[in-house]
């Protein structure tokens, strides 16, 4: 096989002056932890729990599916031991998002 002549830097040698710089300040301590602004941090916080909400909250429909088609998913649902309406909707989130495309 033929050897790599790309040469491999040292993780731990600075970039350039400025990394340095960073280095050595963080090194000796000269930069303090400074603690959050109490509004900014609620803000954040309530944005946070918004995001929670949307992404957790989760409405039951009811779908015809074929007793074929649900059987063959519980089948291969049950040999991965993942309940079957979590696959569905693993699929349905996959195609929500544009990861999949639905091909008819």
């Amino acid at each position: 096989m033929k050897e790599s002549t790309m040469k491999t830097r040292d993780p731990f040698t600075p970039l350039d002056a400025e990394e340095a710089d960073l280095i050595e300040a963080i090194e000796s301590d000269v930069f303090r932890p400074v603690p959050p602004d109490p509004d900014r941090a609620k803000e954040l916080r309530h944005a946070a729990e918004q995001t929670r909400r949307a992404i957790e909250t989760k409405r039951q429909i009811s779908i015809k599916i074929s007793e074929h088609d649900l059987n063959r998913i519980r089948q291969r649902a049950q040999a991965v031991s993942i309940p079957y309406q979590n696959i569905i909707q693993a699929l349905l989130r996959r195609y929500a998002s544009g990861e999949i495309r639905l091909e008819i």
